[in-house]
């Protein structure tokens, strides 16, 4: 008998592992903030005792879910600027918010409040694009949530830097600061093809491919953008990003709305990844992702809630419903976007996506102990007759019982135990007033 530091068990497991299988009365052993053991609770508690045991009859058991594109410090601009175009929203109210706000301190009370609310949604990864990452590190660790951090890039002048060069140094000075880092993966992000120059998105895919980290960025997101590159550079943002050698597997591409069928069979065949944004693509009226056809040209597509001031939420269960009940209405086919496939794609497949493959995305022995307890016993979700489906289709926030990331316990009876709640929630309501008096 082998001591475990604990056991997690449910009347169902979602191991999300390459048999995509569902265990009945299944558990995971973990030790040292592993996953020692996946099977069921009889054939793990019989070689494992355990300090504690969390979870039981009537909990889901699964991988803790992983947000593949976000800003997390927007979260202080939710609702600020709603029922707008792209173009209106961004250039008319976000960046000038940004320039008048941004500072070490917003960051760290935003990202505070966002990792809050990400960890009690279920989320235990999260890949970022924004600006003093550094601080976004620092919170993140303290909050206990895993997070892929990638540094923005554009070529003008903001609070944050003055320019391309300026973004570029920066860039490299967080990616050789977290390099090895337990929880947090730097990466490089450029805004878009139309925020940065063909030669700054090559630059920065130079400095992506000399540190092996992620590239991270917005891509075809609207037509506005479509056109507004081509008729700039006379090629459109994804024939830019090829040019520059940024179309390859560090990629993660994120809206990817307007893809020509050629672009589509590219991604599969350089292996970029796709974070789908499906509810800020509909709020901003932005279009829709072709995701059946992306998934069957066999490129690796994720889900992203984007940043709350254009979702207005942090919420991936939320964005796993409305993926597959949009493509299945807009395809006319309702076995387009099954609950399984959504589920791979907000766990293991976005895993992958990030470089995390072998880190997290999945209970199988060997990888970090990320993981989730979701009761069951809800108004909403009794009976079950298909534990993939209820997740998908009726499973909500205020469901998720237990969270842990390494191993350590971050939600406990839907309550976080890494930093004060009322703390959070105070600090958002007050930046809430300052920037209302602008």
């Amino acid at each position: 008998m082998r001591e475990a530091d604990c056991i997690v068990w449910g009347e169902y497991l979602l191991p999300m592992d390459d048999g995509v299988r569902v265990l009945r009365d299944g558990a995971v052993a973990v030790v040292g903030g592993r996953i020692a053991a996946v099977g069921t609770f009889g054939e793990v508690s019989r070689n494992y005792k355990a300090k504690k045991t969390i979870g039981g009859a009537g909990k889901a058991v699964m991988p803790g879910l992983i947000n593949t594109h976000t800003h997390a410090a927007m979260v202080f601009m939710r609702g600020m600027a709603d029922d707008l175009p792209l173009k209106d929203w961004l250039e008319g109210h976000i960046w000038p918010a940004e320039n008048r706000w941004l500072s070490p301190r917003f960051i760290k009370d935003a990202v505070s409040l966002a990792c809050l609310e990400m960890l009690k949604a279920g989320i235990t990864t999260y890949s970022d694009m924004y600006f003093y990452e550094d601080v976004s590190a620092k919170t993140a660790r303290q909050f206990g949530i895993r997070a892929v951090l990638g540094a923005g890039i554009v070529d003008f002048p903001t609070k944050t830097g003055s320019g391309r060069d300026d973004y570029l140094k920066k860039a490299e000075e967080f990616i050789k600061d977290c390099t090895g880092d337990e929880l947090i993966v730097p990466a490089v992000a450029p805004h878009s093809a139309y925020a940065c120059s063909p030669e700054t998105l090559r630059m920065s895919s130079e400095l992506a491919g000399k540190y092996n980290v992620l590239f991270h960025t917005h891509l075809a997101e609207t037509k506005w953008e479509r056109d507004e590159v081509k008729g700039k550079y006379g090629h459109t943002p994804v024939e830019i990003l090829e040019a520059a050698g940024a179309l390859e597997g560090r990629l993660v591409a994120a809206h990817c709305v307007w893809l020509t069928n050629r672009e589509i069979e590219l991604f599969a065949k350089k292996g970029v990844s796709v974070s789908h944004c499906v509810e800020s693509n509909l709020k901003l009226a932005s279009g829709i992702a072709p995701v059946p056809e992306m998934l069957k040209a066999g490129v690796r597509v994720t889900l992203g809630t984007d940043g709350a001031a254009s979702n207005n939420d942090l919420n991936i269960l939320s964005e796993m419903s409305t993926a597959a009940k949009l493509h299945k209405a807009v395809s006319g086919d309702p076995t387009a976007l099954d609950a399984k496939t959504v589920l791979l794609m907000a766990t293991r497949r976005a895993a992958e996506a990030l470089g995390l493959g072998d880190v997290t995305g999945s209970l199988t022995e060997g990888k970090s102990a990320d993981l989730i307890v979701i009761d069951l016993m809800k108004p909403h979700l009794c009976p079950v007759y298909n534990v993939e489906s209820h997740i998908v289709y009726s499973a909500r926030p205020s469901d998720v019982e237990t969270v842990m990331v390494r191993g350590r316990e971050v939600v406990k009876d839907g309550e976080l135990l890494t930093a004060d709640e009322d703390e959070i929630l105070d600090k958002a309501v007050k930046w809430g007033e300052r920037l209302r008096k602008g």
